[in-house]
């Protein structure tokens, strides 16, 4: 093992990775069902997932926001009862595996899973259609254990624009506003991945608690509309928010932007969804690839990103957000959660210095937690519930 994986490890033991998504939930949805006989996460599940206990162990995982998300086309009441299966799987990976997995609902909890050597567990919805424009919703998620919510998903819904859709509102409407006005209220973190430039602007503009991207990479150096702008990196500062590099190679290397739209066109010319990882999408993505050689994104391309992103932001708004088991395709030696030490030998190579790395990994993202919290706090002393309606 060369010494800067020996460093990136021992750093790791210390201040270990808070992932701010993995989509394991929507795996174990599509593949069985939630049955978790089948994918016992306590064992190599290497041949479906990305994620498994040992693995999340060897690659230095401490605390991991699960995703609980539902497609965008599930409308409605459909897709508020799927947001709540999906946390109910969450809450049931966590009972089975107790000497392993704690949940985690405040900054406080996540560090005393870190003294504990157990993983924080903490949950976060994945675009706005989960509360079906109802903010009575948005609290009863909160009351669950969701702490953060991505404002939308891939599609634009009645109050928020996406970046991968046509926009309505210029951003945020003003519903958009009250949205994230009570979210601030009850301590749950706005995530802006996945959402318009101009949405991500509004809610910086809103916004008087830190703000994340749980999985996004830099625009500058990737020029997908899934990453963030120089402009918008610029405001974390002031904000105190935290920006999640992202491994998905469509959004981190330039030349897979292109490939990826085409083996997205195949899978919908065999009928499937372009997410699809289930093993017959899986085998319609490989038999692409085999067709096509993919370009590979590798561990420099991410840290590539975080090297602009701290230029512009500064090491203290940087953080990691992987999207395992929610994409096809991984990087060279960032193929599953099993990878961190890599991507952190890669930056003490670059010479970033520990103190740095720390903050990366584990400090930023536990201390923008717990400033939503104080917000919250000073919030809820000032104001009641919101009842506006859309």
């Amino acid at each position: 093992m060369s010494s800067s994986r020996e460093a990136a490890r021992d750093l790791l033991a210390r201040w270990p990775v808070v992932d701010g998504h993995n989509d394991l939930p929507w795996a174990l949805r599509e593949q069985v069902r939630y049955d978790l006989d089948r994918r016992d996460i306590a064992t190599d599940q290497s041949a479906h997932l990305h994620t498994d206990l040992p693995r999340l162990r060897a690659g230095g995982v401490g605390a991991q926001f699960w995703s609980v998300y539902v497609r965008a086309d599930y409308a409605g009441d459909k897709a508020v009862s799927a947001t709540l299966e999906q946390i109910d799987v969450v809450r049931e990976l966590v009972a089975r595996h107790p000497g392993e997995l704690r949940l985690a609902l405040t900054a406080d909890d996540m560090e005393a899973a870190r003294a504990e050597g157990r993983i924080a567990s903490l949950m976060g919805a994945e675009g706005g259609h989960s509360i079906h424009n109802s903010l009575a919703t948005l609290r009863a998620l909160h009351r669950l254990g969701v702490r953060y919510m991505t404002l939308t998903h891939n599609d634009t819904i009645d109050w928020a624009d996406s970046a991968t859709d046509e926009p309505r509102h210029n951003g945020l409407s003003a519903f958009g506003e009250e949205v994230v006005r009570e979210m601030n209220r009850c301590g749950m973190l706005v995530d802006l991945s996945h959402v318009s430039a101009d949405t991500m602007r509004d809610a910086l503009r809103v916004s008087t608690a830190p703000v994340i991207f749980s999985h996004s990479s830099a625009r500058a150096v990737c020029d997908h509309p899934r990453n963030i702008p120089d402009d918008v990196l610029a405001q974390l500062p002031a904000n105190g928010g935290v920006a999640m590099v992202t491994f998905v190679p469509k959004f981190v290397l330039p030349a897979a932007v292109e490939w990826t739209q085409r083996a997205d066109e195949n899978m919908r010319a065999h009928g499937l969804h372009h997410l699809d990882t289930t093993e017959e999408g899986m085998r319609v993505h490989r038999a692409f690839e085999a067709a096509h050689p993919r370009p590979k994104a590798t561990v420099a391309t991410v840290a590539d990103h975080l090297d602009h992103m701290r230029e512009v932001a500064g090491v203290d708004h940087l953080g990691i957000g992987g999207d395992f088991d929610g994409t096809a395709f991984t990087p060279d030696g960032l193929a599953d959660v099993a990878g961190y030490p890599n991507l952190i030998a890669e930056l003490l190579d670059r010479q970033w210095s520990e103190s740095d790395v720390a903050k990366l990994t584990w400090q930023n993202a536990v201390r923008a937690l717990r400033a939503a919290e104080d917000v919250a706090r000073a919030e809820r002393g000032r104001r009641g519930p919101s009842h506006v309606t859309i």
